[in-house]
């Protein structure tokens, strides 16, 4: 049975984690894709063999004393009318800085809730590659009392993108330098007026 949390409940979480939104979209990425009225759901794909359900609610995935590049990962989950979807649910989990999946514990493993416009960010790293796959994040996304959108999201201009058969132009995220970092902004778009 999903767990639907209050908005207060979730709140709460996010401020006892040091979450805010206040600076966070203040980034020069364009949304991706661009909604408009009646636009096609973000592309389905499979979950991959990693998947672990009870993620840590968190917005920091960074591991301490990891030396991978720091990814800032934003957007919005809107419905197919463009309306922000508040407290959807956005879960994400990766490869690590060795191409290695954390099936024991959650490393690089997390979830958090949009806030009241639909928003989300998360802070990790960048992936490493391993043996047939670019690089790549994979994630779940669910609105309230709605079904799961599972999908993944890639990065621009990897070699790997061409030699993938997974690979999806749709799913490739916005990149921007940020310092030492990377920006990275995705909207999904889900099946939902």
């Amino acid at each position: 049975m999903p767990f639907y949390p209050t908005r207060r409940g979730v709140l709460g979480t996010l401020a006892a984690t040091g979450f805010a939104f206040d600076d966070a979209f203040a980034q020069p990425l364009t949304p991706t894709p661009q909604c408009h009225d009646g636009d096609e759901p973000t592309i389905r794909q499979s979950e991959g063999p990693y998947f672990k359900p009870s993620s840590p609610l968190r917005v920091d995935l960074l591991e301490p004393n990891s030396k991978a590049r720091r990814v800032q990962l934003s957007g919005q989950v809107l419905t197919r009318s463009c309306q922000p979807v508040p407290q959807a649910l956005v879960d994400l989990w990766h490869a690590d800085e060795r191409g290695e999946y954390d099936s024991a514990g959650f490393r690089y493993r997390g979830h958090l809730f949009t806030d009241a416009e639909g928003r989300y960010r998360l802070h990790t790293i960048l992936p490493a590659l391993y043996t047939g796959r670019t690089r790549h994040y994979h994630v779940k996304v669910q609105a309230p009392r709605q079904g799961v959108l599972t999908t993944q999201l890639y990065f621009p201009d990897e070699p790997m993108n061409r030699r993938d058969g997974l690979f999806r132009h749709e799913l490739v995220m916005r990149m921007a330098e940020a310092g030492d970092g990377l920006l990275a902004r995705f909207d999904f778009v889900l099946d939902a007026r």
